[in-house]
C-alpha cells in the first residue's frame, strides 16, 4: 500500500470510478482528469479527502490540487484504479471537444505558451537581477551602480545578457516549435522557421522604427527586379510566430495527405517550409505586427491615459478572474509586445500584484483560522505559493471556497492597481509574479512599487479578517 492508497480510492469512487474517467495525466500541482459524465462528481466526498487541496474545472479538465507530492498520489491512484495516463497534450485535446469556441481557443493558447513558460520565468529572473547590477545607484558606492564598481559584476552583468537575448529576443523559436508540437507535426521545422524570423541576417526588429522607409528598402530588402521585400526580423514577436507557425503546420498536414509516402520524407517538408518562409516574411510577420501593434498600443493608451485609474482597477480587480477562464494566458503575448513596442510593460506589474493579494487573503484565513486541521495544512502553502507567482492553490484550495477572501483579494488587487497605474510603475520584463515581480520593475519605481505591494498585502488581510463570521462558519 502507497502512502496515499487509501486517499485515491476514496477520490476514484467520488469521480464516478474508473468507467467514468475519459482520460488521466498530471503536471506539478495537480491531477487532470478528462471525465465521461461531470454529474457522478460527489464534492463533498472530494473534500474530505485530507491530501487534495482543492478542486476545479477548465477546459473540459477536472483537477484536483495535491500540491507538490502529485507524483506520489498519481502513482497510487493509477496502482489502484488500473488506468494508464497520456500525455498533457492528449488530455488538453480531450478536455477542449467538451468546451465552447472560447474554451477551445483558451486552451489553445495555453497549450502554446505552457511549455514556454519556464524559460520565461529564468529569463524574468536573470533581466531583474541585471536591472538591479546596472541600473541601481547605491549611495554606499559613491551614487555608481554594481556593474560600475566591479569588473567582476561588470563580467557578470554581461555574461547574463546571452541567456536574456536568447529566451525572450528569440521567443518566436520557441513559439513555432510549440505549436508544431500542439499540432503534432516535425517540430524541428517549427524550430527551423523560428530561426529564420529572428535570423542575424535580419534587421532586428528593435532597430525598425529608428530607421527611415527608405534605409529599410536600400540596405535591408531582397531585391528580386520587379520587386522587392523587407528583411525584417521578428525579435520577440509573438503574434507573427503564431500566424507562421499554424501555417506551417496545416500546409504539412495538407501535404501529407497527397503526397505519395514513398516521398514524403522529401516533398513535405520542402513545400511546407518554403511557402511559409516566403509568407512569413511577406504577408503574415507585416500583418502581425502590425496586429500586435495595434492590440499593444490600445492597452498602452488605456494605461497611460487620463483614465488610467479605472484601466488599472478594473483590470487588478479582473484578473484573478480571468486565471479562472484561462483568459490570462492572451496577457503573455500581450506583456511581451508592450516591451518589445516600448521597452516596457505595465500590466505586469498589476499581475504580480493580483497574485500577493490572493496570499494575503490566505494569509487571513490562516490567521483566523488557528485550530489543527485541514485548512490549516491548505492555507500555509498556498500562501507562500502565491507569493512566489503560482495562485492556483491559494485561489481553488481556500479563497474561492469560502468567497469572501476571493472578493477581498479582488479589492486589493483592484487597489493596488490603480496605484501602480496613477504612479506609472513600469516593468522592463516578465517573468516570476508575486512578490519576486519587484525584480522585474524599472529601478527606479522600486519604492512606489513596494507601496503598491504594501496595499495588495494589508488590503486583502484586514477585508478577510473584518469578513471572520462567514469564515468561521464555512471552515
Amino acid at each position: 500500500m502507497g502512502k496515499f492508497s487509501t486517499d485515491a480510492e476514496i477520490l476514484l469512487k467520488a469521480i464516478g470510478g474508473k468507467d467514468n474517467i475519459s482520460a488521466l495525466s498530471h503536471c506539478a500541482t495537480r491531477l487532470r482528469f478528462v471525465l465521461i459524465d461531470d454529474s457522478k462528481i460527489d464534492n463533498n466526498q472530494i473534500d474530505s479527502i485530507t491530501s487534495v487541496k482543492g478542486k476545479f474545472k477548465v477546459a473540459g479538465q477536472f483537477q484536483i490540487i495535491i500540491g507538490n507530492s502529485v507524483n506520489d498520489f498519481y502513482n497510487d491512484f493509477t496502482k489502484i484504479s488500473g488506468i494508464l495516463a497520456v500525455s498533457n497534450e492528449t488530455i488538453r485535446t480531450a478536455g477542449a471537444r467538451k468546451g465552447n469556441t472560447l474554451q477551445r481557443f483558451v486552451a489553445i493558447l495555453s497549450e502554446i505558451f505552457n511549455p514556454l513558460i519556464p524559460s520565461i520565468i529564468v529569463g524574468g529572473l536573470i533581466l531583474g537581477f541585471r536591472n538591479i547590477l546596472e541600473s541601481v545607484q547605491f549611495s554606499a558606492l559613491g551614487g555608481r551602480t554594481i556593474a560600475e564598481s566591479s569588473i567582476f559584476w561588470n563580467g557578470v552583468n554581461h555574461f547574463l545578457w546571452l541567456p536574456g537575448e536568447a529566451i525572450f529576443h528569440f521567443l518566436p523559436v520557441g513559439v513555432t516549435w510549440s505549436i508544431t508540437k500542439k499540432m503534432r507535426t516535425t517540430e524541428i521545422l517549427g524550430i527551423v522557421l523560428g530561426i529564420m524570423l529572428v535570423s542575424p541576417q535580419l534587421l532586428n526588429a528593435y532597430s525598425v522604427n529608428s530607421m527611415e522607409a527608405s534605409e529599410i528598402l536600400n540596405n535591408w530588402s531582397w531585391d528580386f527586379g520587379l520587386f522587392s521585400i523587407s528583411r525584417i526580423g521578428y525579435q520577440a514577436q509573438v503574434i507573427p510566430a503564431m500566424l507562421a507557425g499554424f501555417l506551417l503546420s496545416y500546409l504539412e498536414k495538407f501535404f501529407r495527405k497527397i503526397v505519395p509516402e514513398a516521398i514524403q520524407m522529401i516533398f513535405v517538408p520542402f513545400l511546407s517550409l518554403l511557402p511559409t518562409i516566403i509568407a512569413a516574411h511577406v504577408v503574415l510577420g507585416p500583418l502581425g505586427w502590425q496586429i500586435a501593434s495595434g492590440i499593444s498600443t490600445i492597452v498602452n493608451m488605456g494605461l497611460t491615459s487620463s483614465f488610467s485609474w479605472f484601466f488599472g482597477l478594473v483590470f487588478g480587480a479582473f484578473y484573478a478572474p480571468l486565471v479562472i477562464t484561462g483568459l490570462h494566458h492572451t496577457t503573455l503575448a500581450i506583456d511581451s509586445q508592450l516591451i518589445a513596442d516600448f521597452g516596457y510593460t505595465n500590466l505586469w506589474t498589476m499581475i504580480c500584484l493580483s497574485n500577493i493579494a490572493q496570499g494575503a487573503a490566505v494569509a487571513g484565513v490562516a490567521f483566523l483560522n488557528k485550530r489543527k486541521n485541514k485548512k490549516d495544512q491548505i492555507s500555509v502553502p498556498a500562501m507562500i505559493s502565491a507569493w512566489l507567482g503560482v495562485t492556483e492553490p491559494a485561489m481553488f484550495g481556500v479563497n474561492l471556497k469560502l468567497t469572501s477572501p476571493f472578493v477581498a483579494a479582488m479589492i486589493g488587487s483592484g487597489i493596488a492597481g490603480l496605484l501602480t497605474t496613477v504612479m506609472k510603475v513600469r516593468a522592463l520584463s516578465i517573468g516570476v509574479g508575486g512578490l519576486p515581480g519587484l525584480l522585474a520593475i524599472k529601478p527606479q519605481d522600486y519604492g512606489k512599487y513596494l507601496i503598491c505591494m504594501l496595499v495588495a498585502i494589508i488590503v486583502p488581510f484586514l477585508l478577510t479578517i473584518f469578513s471572520k463570521v462567514r469564515i468561521k462558519n464555512e471552515l
